[in-house]
């Protein structure tokens, strides 16, 4: 019997040992995956505070589509990063299977359907922290993909980078792609979900005294 059937789980840590952490593209790229959602929620939150975009472009449509177009171009810049990373590692045999390779599009598939579906859902401001600009939606969006999952963008965000690693039969990928799942879960636990849900909290108090 080979070495990968008698042992699948020494193979898989020899593939994760295998990785070279000493290449600068493995930390630009994790660096460029920490950087955006960081980047974006300082900014929103200061915009929230004290509408810095709005008083300098004299809009807030303006200001959140300003916001929009940063968050799409650093977006498509991480993706480029992503696959910079991967090209400076090894691959491995593990991941060199058809049914990987079809795991990896479906992957793929699902996740731009999720991210794509979101957006068309929410529209621009929607999507890119418009409620951080005082552009508030009327009621809390429930079709699909809303109806399956809570953060279908950032999920499916994160199924593609995973397809992609996959794809590639790349540790490191999938190492990145952890990081990725990482750091939105804390963006939406520790800042967004909650943030989100006191300025529409407030909006409802307002209303309800504006009635009163």
């Amino acid at each position: 019997m080979t070495a990968t059937a008698t042992n699948p789980l020494e193979n898989a840590l020899d593939a994760f040992a295998q990785i070279n952490w000493a290449h600068p593209s493995l930390w630009i790229a994790a660096g460029s995956i920490v950087f955006n959602p960081t980047m974006w929620n300082i900014v929103a939150r200061n915009e929230y505070r004290n509408q810095s975009l709005t008083r300098l472009l004299g809009s807030p449509i303006r200001g959140c589509y300003l916001l929009a177009f940063a968050i799409f171009t650093l977006g498509l810049l991480r993706d480029y990063l992503f696959t910079v990373a991967m090209d400076h590692q090894p691959v491995t045999e593990l991941l060199d299977h058809s049914f990987i390779k079809m795991y990896a599009v479906a992957s793929m598939a699902v996740g731009n359907v999720l991210v794509l579906s979101s957006m068309f859902k929410l529209g621009i401001t929607g999507t890119y922290l418009g409620d951080y600009f005082g552009i508030l939606m009327e009621k809390r969006v429930t079709g699909f993909p809303f109806n399956l999952i809570e953060n279908p963008m950032y999920f499916g965000s994160t199924l593609c980078f995973l397809g992609g690693a996959l794809w590639r039969g790349s540790p490191a990928g999938l190492v990145l792609t952890a990081v990725v799942y990482l750091v939105y879960a804390i963006a939406v636990e520790s800042f967004e979900g909650p943030f989100t849900a006191q300025i529409y909290a407030r909006r409802d108090k307002l209303r309800s005294g504006k009635k009163e």
